[in-house]
């Protein structure tokens, strides 16, 4: 009888060993860096995998160091990124340990934007015009890889302009500010972002090509993500965020609502577009 016992108690554990584990496989945790364009990206993707039964956790970073580091430990099992270019340092110093999911979005560009109604069209011409831009173009975070091609830019065409690193916020403050008084102002942006939907702006060009040409995001994950996660691996492959419908999620959130109601109404709206996502055969 005792063996017999034993033998129950054993089968039992092991019963309550893969009913866990088969718990853990229905948990993915994403990652996301808590910025405008990849914020709504993973909204959407948490949606559409916890529509396919999952549960789903999100922990946001601040940093792409902290991001890949924890992507490689297993803290998260995806994230969104750019790898081809805002973060392709990262990507190349772990991508051994690492594999990309699928594309999600495509279009982002990064450089240098004056209103429409400023009278020059080049970086060759900020030099020229430095008094009228205050000799500053104005800048964000320090270490993005938006402030790093700025600088680039800056000391290769010999620009007389000071870029002034502050965040984001300030910098959507000073062109508010600049635009309300009709001033010349140099700011770095991108697209998608809701300013540029928002106010009247345009990139100027960028004769020796510093600045990046339009750049992939892509889910991208631990290597062997796709080997222990098929299902989830479809799923994910299925969401594609045009570039337009991040910025729009944006704008709403510019106009009062939270990324989270923003999110909603997109997911809302596009139904019968997440259904055919979702048209994915289970494992």
């Amino acid at each position: 009888m005792k063996t017999l016992w034993k033998a129950l108690c054993a089968a039992a554990m092991v019963g309550m060993t893969m009913v866990s584990a088969r718990a853990e496989e229905k948990t993915i945790t994403l990652g996301t860096m808590s910025w405008e364009d990849l914020t709504p990206i993973t909204g959407i993707t948490k949606k559409v995998l916890e529509d396919a039964g999952y549960t789903v956790k999100v922990v946001p970073f601040s940093e792409w160091g902290i991001a890949y580091a924890a992507l490689t430990k297993g803290d998260v099992q995806l994230l969104a990124s750019q790898t081809d270019y805002v973060a392709q340092d990262y990507w190349d110093k772990n991508k051994k340990r690492l594999e990309k999911i699928s594309p999600v979005s495509h279009g982002l560009y990064q450089a240098i934007a004056v209103p429409q109604y400023v009278t020059v069209d080049s970086v060759e011409q900020l030099n020229e015009n430095a008094d009228k831009f205050g000799g500053k173009i104005v800048g964000i975070e320090p270490g993005s890889g938006l402030m790093r091609d700025a600088a680039t830019v800056v000391k290769d065409y010999d620009l007389k302009l000071q870029l002034v690193e502050g965040s984001t916020a300030a910098m959507t403050a000073a062109l508010k500010s600049a635009i309300d008084r009709n001033e010349w102002v140099a700011v770095t942006i991108w697209e998608p972002s809701w300013m540029m939907q928002k106010y009247p702006l345009k990139f100027l060009k960028d004769p020796k090509g510093i600045f990046p040409p339009p750049q992939s995001y892509y889910w991208i994950g631990q290597k062997g993500f796709s080997a222990d996660y098929p299902h989830a691996r479809e799923v994910v492959a299925s969401v594609y965020v045009p570039l337009a419908d991040i910025t729009a999620i944006n704008g709403a959130v510019s106009d009062g609502k939270s990324m989270d109601e923003a999110v909603k109404d997109w997911t809302d709206n596009h139904a019968d577009l997440l259904k055919r996502w979702g048209n994915i055969k289970s494992e």
